[in-house]
C-alpha cells in the first residue's frame, strides 16, 4: 500500500500510481493553475500533464508513469498553491 492524501491505497506492485488511484475510485488528483479545476489521468502514456502528483515530496510527477510502491506518500497537486 501507498498513501494518497493520507488514505491507504492498495496496488499490485505493477500498477502505475494512476492505475491504482483509478482502481480505488479516485478520479481526480490535481487542480489546474488558473481555475482550480479537477484533473486526473487523460492520455495515460506520459504525453500530457493532467495526472501530476507529488511523490515522496517531489512535485510534478506523472502518475501514469510512476510505478506504485509500498510506503510511497503521494499527495494531490494543487498548482494554484505550488506554482508549477
Amino acid at each position: 500500500m501507498f498513501t494518497f492524501d493520507g488514505r491507504p491505497i492498495p496496488h499490485d506492485g505493477r500498477q502505475s500510481v494512476a492505475a491504482a488511484l483509478l482502481a480505488a475510485g479516485i478520479r481526480s488528483w490535481r487542480s489546474t493553475r488558473v481555475e482550480g479545476r479537477p484533473r486526473g489521468v487523460f492520455c495515460g502514456i506520459g504525453v500530457c500533464f493532467d495526472c501530476l502528483v507529488t511523490v515522496n515530496g517531489v512535485p510534478s510527477q506523472r502518475a501514469c508513469l510512476v510505478v506504485a510502491r509500498s510506503g510511497d506518500v503521494i499527495e494531490p497537486q494543487d498548482e494554484r498553491r505550488e506554482g508549477t
